[in-house]
């Protein structure tokens, strides 16, 4: 029997590594990532994903706790490293909820005062959850943090968004980095706030680059729905791959049924990178919404997280409501290849493809 390819190789030594089947990885959404898509994702044999960034300490103990109660496979949880306190502008943020109020119910004064759940507190979550991996974006976990993670066995992933950062990620003891390109879908993962528009790589440069330059496992996300771009990430020196909107069609992801039948429709070019619904930059279908928010004539977005928070009973309002216009629809450039079946034939079928192509 011949050997395997080199890649297969590497993604088996990976798998091995991290009690997989499959070198096919969930991508940890946050809000798009209910226990079922997990569950499904790592019964099929890949790893399931929390992004766990707007989860206080119980949510994140009883969704990891669900997962297990409906398989033995392993997840990643994953965190947002915090970003420094917002700078605030009152009279901004009143131009910003009167043109708010024009998409949905109107915006009290004190929305933007809203902020994320204790990033200690989920840590300390995090820890007790003791799952088999713990993944960062947005930078790098605290050195303690990291020193408790490998005392207590858990292995930690970086999501990085350029070699500087894989580097510097490598340096900080991290297991494997996760290579986000700028085809991702979802918020831009940078070390930097400011720097996302500026530093946007894709995967097919970003990849071989990282890999070519730490010693770590890479694993590549960003673009990423279907076997010939699997294949071709492992091809570029990727150990797995990391998908996220190719999973969002499946029953499993419960998405919003607008939300799912816009992202059938889109092609490459019908997705944006804005501030627009958080104040980060993220990757949407370039709705409506979008599209008067980031016009010339538009109030700027406030920074994360106060835009988020002014924005919330929009998003909230366009979810009741089924109206794809208003929608946070986060989408990678691949969209339009997710298809609307059970999420272990969407693995299964990825898998196969890739075999195929890398014989």
């Amino acid at each position: 029997m011949s050997a395997p390819h080199p890649a297969l190789a590497r993604a088996q030594d990976f798998c091995a590594r991290y009690g997989l089947r499959l070198p096919i990885l969930l991508a940890p959404m946050a809000g798009a990532c209910p226990p079922s898509l997990s569950i499904a994702v790592a019964e099929a044999g890949g790893l399931g994903a929390c992004g766990a960034l707007l989860m206080p300490p119980a949510a994140i103990l009883a969704w990891a706790a669900e997962v297990r109660a409906g398989t033995r496979g392993p997840f990643q949880l994953n965190l947002w490293i915090p970003d420094p306190p917002p700078r605030r502008d009152p009279e901004h943020e009143a131009r910003l909820r009167g043109f708010l109020g024009g998409f949905g119910p109107a915006v009290p004064p004190e929305a933007g005062d809203a902020a994320p759940p204790d990033f200690a507190a989920q840590c300390e979550a995090f820890l007790e959850a003791a799952p088999p991996i713990v993944s960062s974006v947005m930078g790098l976990y605290p050195p303690e943090f990291v020193a408790r993670l490998k005392h207590r066995g858990i292995a930690w992933w970086a999501n990085v968004s350029t070699v500087a950062e894989a580097l510097a990620a490598e340096a900080a003891g991290a297991d494997a980095v996760v290579v986000q390109g700028a085809e991702a879908g979802g918020h831009r993962g940078c070390f930097e706030a400011g720097s996302a528009e500026a530093g946007m790589v894709g995967t097919m440069a970003l990849v071989p680059a990282v890999a070519d330059a730490v010693r770590i496992p890479v694993v590549a996300t960003g673009g990423i729905a279907e076997a010939r771009g699997a294949a071709a990430a492992l091809l570029l020196g990727a150990s797995a791959v990391q998908i996220g909107t190719g999973f969002l069609r499946s029953p499993e992801a419960r998405l919003s049924p607008a939300w799912a039948e816009g992202l059938a429709r889109a092609r490459p070019e019908d997705t944006r990178v804005a501030r627009v619904f958080s104040g980060r930059a993220g990757r949407s279908l370039a709705t409506a919404y979008v599209a008067a928010a980031t016009a010339p004539d538009a109030p700027a977005p406030a920074p994360y997280p106060v835009q988020r928070a002014l924005t919330q009973a929009m998003r909230e309002a366009a979810t009741r409501e089924g109206d794809l216009a208003r929608m946070q629809a986060w989408a990678g450039q691949a969209a339009g290849f997710a298809r609307a079946e059970p999420a272990g034939r969407v693995v299964a079928e990825i898998w196969e493809g890739m075999r195929a192509l890398l014989r």
